[in-house]
Order: C-alpha cells, then sequence, then structure tokens
C-alpha cells in the first residue's frame, strides 16, 4: 500500500483567545479559515479548541470545521491529535481526522479515519500575527483488507466487496 495525498489544507487563526490554566497549562480558542486543494478543493472554515502545556510547550489540538466544496459538497471534519513544540518556526503536528459528507464522491470518506501530518509555520510575512497551517490528508494508491495485514490501516474505508484503504 502506498499513501499518496488527497488533500492539503492550508489555513491561518485570524482570531484567537488564550486562557492560563494551572500547571502552566493553557486552553485556547481559534477561528481558523483557509482553502483545501487536491481531490476536495474549497473553502475551509472552522474553530480549533487546543490545549497547551506552557506558552513553548506540546498542543493538543480539538478542531471541528467545515470545508464547502467548490462542486456545492458540505464535508464535516472532526479532528484531534498531537503538536510537538519544535522544530521551531515548523512545529510538527500528528492527527486523526474524521470526515462526514452526504454525498458522492465524498461519502467513502464517511467510514474513514484518516491519519494525518502537517506543520504550524511562522508566516512569511513578519507583520502578520497569525501562523500558517498545513496539513496534509492522505489516501491510499492499493487495496488493503484486514485480512492482509491482520489490521487495518490507518485511513481504511469498507466498500461492498472488500476494503479499500483510502
Amino acid at each position: 500500500m502506498r499513501l499518496e495525498p488527497l488533500y492539503r489544507i492550508r489555513f491561518t487563526y485570524p482570531e484567537s483567545w488564550a486562557v492560563g490554566l494551572d500547571g502552566g497549562w493553557q486552553q485556547l480558542f481559534f477561528v481558523a479559515e483557509g482553502r483545501c486543494e487536491g481531490s476536495i478543493t474549497g473553502r475551509f472554515r472552522g474553530v480549533n479548541f487546543p490545549r497547551k502545556e506552557g506558552a513553548d510547550g506540546p498542543f493538543r489540538p480539538d478542531l471541528r470545521a467545515v470545508i464547502e466544496a467548490d462542486d456545492g459538497a458540505t464535508i464535516m471534519v472532526e479532528r484531534h491529535g498531537y503538536g510537538r513544540a519544535y522544530p521551531p518556526g515548523r512545529r510538527q503536528i500528528v492527527v486523526a481526522m474524521l470526515h462526514l459528507a452526504d454525498r458522492e464522491p465524498y461519502r467513502r470518506l464517511n467510514d474513514a479515519v484518516c491519519v494525518c501530518v502537517g506543520e504550524v509555520r511562522t508566516p512569511a510575512d513578519p507583520d502578520r500575527a497569525e501562523p500558517d497551517l498545513v496539513i496534509d490528508v492522505p489516501s491510499s494508491s492499493g487495496n488493503l483488507s484486514p485480512n492482509d495485514t491482520g489490521r487495518p490501516p490507518a485511513c481504511w474505508c469498507p466498500t461492498a466487496n472488500h476494503a479499500t484503504a483510502v
């Protein structure tokens, strides 16, 4: 099985709020705005409610969003994961992503759990305060049933005839 990009999300947080918690933790609230490009293209909007360990520590994203696809479809997204505090300027993130859609060709994603990687990048424009975020959502170029390895792949979607990695 070979994973290939399904789509890429690029977004920023134009608005944000933070509350300090005991032990140096922070609870954050971000409004996310951006675009998806690839097999799914469209406007991306959502909110992230991550918890962060101190000003420079790791964070745990908790995002709900919607993709308004260019073809008129609505795809809802739920994302949870872990973000490293390093490397500076390009913090690494890994997330599990769920999709919910009510029409083809996106409905197959309803049964998939996609494991995605990305970065929180320092903005190229020094006058802009919010970071650039990039998340790559993978797809598989081959078929894989749970019987092939004893476990399903990271992004797995059963179909009518067999299990297919998405």
